[in-house]
């Protein structure tokens, strides 16, 4: 069975790396912009395309898990000073080797991110591209927004919206909106062409943040039902996730005073968030990173595993992260 799903996961990897290749060799503009694939990434392309004339970016959405294929593809294929501009996603293992053939190819790389960096991995990766920037204080559109428009009204409004969702100010309501429409990937490049116009609603997003919020209740009743509550000292809530992982942690902390809490894929892929700063502190442990009071990471699941989990609503990694979990939390206090 192992070897089946990795020959099935070698298969999707494969189409990807064709499918980037036939789609930038056929691109025309000059910037192409890797970004995430959440508010934020779609706040980050506004700008660049505010900055740079909306015909002349070519947007790639990457997940987290996807970045460095994609990244790998992308530096192989001949630039001749393309600008590759990669935002708000993280330092990766193995990423140098990469960055090099990307010179080497004639990208002008430019990379602006808000995750958290070791000075090595700054170090490592600023001599070797055209722009590093790194701050942990603010969106990657508010750095995007700071660094390319600085003055222009619009790209500040939008920075100040997508950064009071992504930092989980929740002080302007267009930010939560916005960003619980995005929940459906399909409205990315709707909410980032009716932003640009200055507009942050429209008939279209209250219908599907009508639509969405429905579902995401009930998303978050279920794992509500699921969880398993942990922690002598503080409490460590871990619960199947059924999507919508920010909510469904913000509403479980709101409703048990939770102090961290664990949502898990039926794949073994984890959402963590904590009052204190130590989400990534965790994610580490657990093949991942990310941002002090929300991160990820993935359990390793065996096919048993993931049969418990799907019967008994646990396994054997509830207790796992439970436990490395207040090591942590201990250390911190």
């Amino acid at each position: 069975m192992y070897t089946t799903h990795m020959r099935y996961l070698h298969g999707i990897l494969k189409k990807k790396k064709k499918d980037i290749t036939k789609e930038l060799n056929a691109s025309s503009e000059h910037v192409i912009h890797l970004t995430h694939n959440d508010f934020d990434a779609v706040g980050s392309d506004a700008i660049h395309r505010l900055a740079y004339g909306k015909n002349d970016v070519h947007t790639v959405w990457s997940s987290v898990g996807s970045f460095p294929l994609l990244f790998e593809k992308i530096s192989e294929i001949p630039a001749n000073g393309r600008i590759l501009s990669i935002t708000d996603l993280g330092a990766r293992h193995g990423m140098i080797p990469i960055i090099k053939r990307a010179k080497e190819n004639g990208w002008v790389i430019n990379w602006r991110d808000h995750h958290r960096w070791t000075n090595e991995e700054a170090s490592n990766v600023r001599h070797l591209i055209n722009s590093l920037i790194i701050s942990t204080n603010q969106c990657a559109c508010g750095i995007c927004a700071q660094d390319m428009l600085p003055n222009n009204p619009l790209a500040v409004e939008i920075a100040h919206v997508v950064c009071d969702y992504d930092l989980w100010k929740k002080a302007d309501p267009r930010a939560e909106q916005l960003g619980i429409v995005l929940q459906r990937h399909k409205n990315r490049e709707h909410v980032r062409d009716l932003i640009m116009m200055g507009v942050f609603e429209d008939e279209y997003t209250r219908q599907e943040f009508g639509s969405i919020t429905d579902e995401m209740n009930q998303a978050m009743r279920k794992s509500e039902r699921e969880m398993q509550v942990y922690g002598s000292d503080q409490k460590i809530i871990i619960t199947r996730m059924h999507g919508f992982p920010s909510e469904t942690a913000a509403y479980l902390r709101k409703e048990f005073n939770s102090d961290i809490e664990i949502l898990v894929s039926d794949n073994g892929k984890i959402s963590i968030r904590s009052k204190q700063p130590v989400s990534h502190l965790i994610a580490r442990e657990f093949r991942g990173g990310g941002h002090p009071e929300a991160s990820g990471g993935r359990f390793q699941f065996t096919w048993i595993d993931k049969l418990k989990l799907k019967i008994c609503k646990k396994n054997r990694y509830y207790e796992i992260a439970a436990e490395k979990s207040e090591e942590i939390l201990n250390r911190m206090i």
